[in-house]
């Protein structure tokens, strides 16, 4: 069978041609970017006709690429970004820019809600937390998390308020345009932290609704992420070059399925995931929360699993921002090379395997050089929005190479942070599979092995596991069998790296450094950013 699967990322959607039978196959893919706007009040926007161009344009290109007609499409899902906000009126319109995961405007409304309390804990309200601990394992501790984005709505925007039919995430707005249909997946549900996780109560909470005075008439119908949600309409086949009428499931959000696109499927499988964002994450066959830590158990694909997930805001964004403004510049590193090099795609696939290469020629511990991956805030371990990103202990000796080294390390030293308090409430596998974008890198591979002590795993197409899992879900459906075998079956490692001792002596003694410069700088962010 061929599936379409749409990984819908922060700031580009890579569109997945899948044939599955006796082994699961990419069979071409195609990726085009769009917008994310930052703006100085916390703001992080981004434009519906930005994503549907891109969509269509990667769905005619898979077309073109491959011998596939599109009547041949059993299936089609989207595996997408969560925690965004997408307001729509009755016909699925957005009324007013989707509000990234980032966004952040509504400080305000998540301090005048959870900040009050004579009893608090990690500077939230105490009994609130206890009410959404109790429904769900879970709580609206950050000000990134939507309910702020609704309420900002609420009290800054009441025409686009008035507006509002419902609230969807951004993979349910996808849904809809596709289909006219509707409704939000359970995980995306959940993901707003008013979604009752409780077995047969599962659905929206009125008590939870109430307590944030959020209008219930705001909340759509609840399907699984395994359920059909419609047939692809005329209009949107026509813009994507498809068949009206190709089944939609409901797919969900970029942490649901990339533990089985992984092949972690058998509780206590710990892997962890660079893309633009990167995580650590344990799938479990129950919940559990650290409210301290910002480290909660979100629902599976599965019914009746769970991922416990601790997240690193901006893991690749970091390594992204390295090549744009270090190495991509006049004196860089890469453009001294081009300028020897004539045809330097020849020798490398990306500028960042090239990077990786050159970083290999630093020593661990890039010279004592310690980089901070908060460009954009933090949330987990601790939540601060206004920490910032920092290089610390450069000396005249320091080179470009150092930093950028540097960077990649002080992502994996806070990755290791994370696994470690992921530790404090759920035992992980000794051995971890590692996917996303920063596992092509053998450098990344062994540094991240280096630093926290473990085995590292990779597998086939590791930048597409969240669409491998969605595909597996998809096929799971159509052919009546459970999705946690079937990706046991198809998903196995190709590679892996074993932790280097001397290597790891270095690497503990910055990480001892790395853990303590947000406490130390915490009181001069707030100063500088708050």
């Amino acid at each position: 069978m061929y599936i379409i699967i749409y990984d819908f990322g922060t700031s580009s959607v890579k569109s997945c041609l899948f044939e599955i039978d006796t082994e699961i196959h990419l069979v071409t893919a195609s990726a085009a970017g769009y917008g994310l706007y930052i703006s100085d009040d916390g703001g992080a926007e981004q434009d519906t006709e930005e994503w549907w161009a891109a969509l269509c344009t990667t769905t005619r290109d898979v077309l073109d690429k491959s011998d596939i007609r599109a009547e041949e499409i059993e299936g089609m899902a989207f595996c997408s970004q969560m925690q965004g906000s997408v307001f729509v009126d009755r016909d699925g319109k957005a009324v007013r820019p989707p509000m990234n995961y980032l966004d952040q405007k509504g400080y305000k409304e998540y301090k005048n809600c959870m900040g009050r309390g004579i009893i608090k804990v990690s500077g939230c309200s105490l009994y609130k937390l206890v009410r959404n601990l109790i429904v769900n394992y879970a709580g609206s501790t950050s000000a990134k998390d939507p309910v702020w984005k609704y309420k900002w709505v609420e009290n800054n925007e009441q025409k686009v308020y008035n507006k509002i039919y419902k609230w969807l995430d951004i993979g349910d707005y996808l849904n809809a345009r596709c289909t006219g249909r509707i409704v939000r997946t359970a995980d995306t549900a959940f993901a707003t932290f008013l979604y009752d996780t409780r077995k047969g109560k599962e659905g929206w909470n009125k008590g939870l609704l109430k307590m944030y005075k959020v209008n219930p008439d705001h909340m759509p119908e609840i399907i699984d992420c395994t359920d059909l949600v419609g047939g692809l309409t005329e209009k949107a086949a026509a813009d994507l070059g498809l068949v009206a009428g190709i089944p939609v499931f409901g797919g969900g959000g970029d942490t649901t399925f990339v533990n089985i696109g992984a092949g972690c499927t058998k509780p206590g499988d710990t892997h962890i995931y660079v893309g633009t964002s990167g995580w650590v994450s344990t799938f479990l066959d129950h919940q559990t929360v650290d409210i301290v830590s910002m480290i909660t158990g979100v629902l599976s694909a599965k019914h009746g699993y769970f991922n416990y997930y601790a997240e690193l805001e901006t893991a690749g964004k970091c390594f992204e921002w390295v090549m744009n403004h270090l190495a991509l510049d006049e004196v860089g590193i890469y453009l001294n090379h081009a300028k020897i090099t004539d045809d330097i795609e020849s020798k490398y696939t990306s500028i960042y395997d090239f990077l990786s290469g050159e970083v290999s020629q630093v020593p661990p511990g890039a010279n004592g050089v310690i980089f901070t991956p908060w460009l954009h805030g933090n949330r987990c371990p601790f939540e601060d929005s206004n920490a910032a990103g920092m290089f610390f202990n450069i000396k005249v000796e320091t080179s470009k190479r150092d930093m950028i080294r540097a960077v990649l390390e002080g992502i994996c030293y806070h990755l290791r942070w994370l696994l470690e308090a992921s530790e404090r409430k759920v035992n992980s596998s000794k051995t971890i599979r590692f996917v996303g974008g920063g596992a092509l890198s053998p450098v990344t591979c062994q540094m991240l092995a280096d630093i926290t002590g473990r085995t590292i795993e990779t597998v086939s197409n590791t930048q597409e596991v969240g669409a491998i899992g969605a595909a597996l879900v998809v096929a799971a459906g159509i052919m009546g069998v459970d999705v946690l075998e079937l990706s046991k079956q198809l998903v196995k490692p190709v590679k892996n790296y074993i932790p280097n001792s001397d290597n790891k002596k270095i690497y503990d003694h910055n990480y001892n450094v790395f853990n303590k410069l947000y406490k130390s700088n915490a009181s001069s962010f707030k100063e500088l950013n708050g």
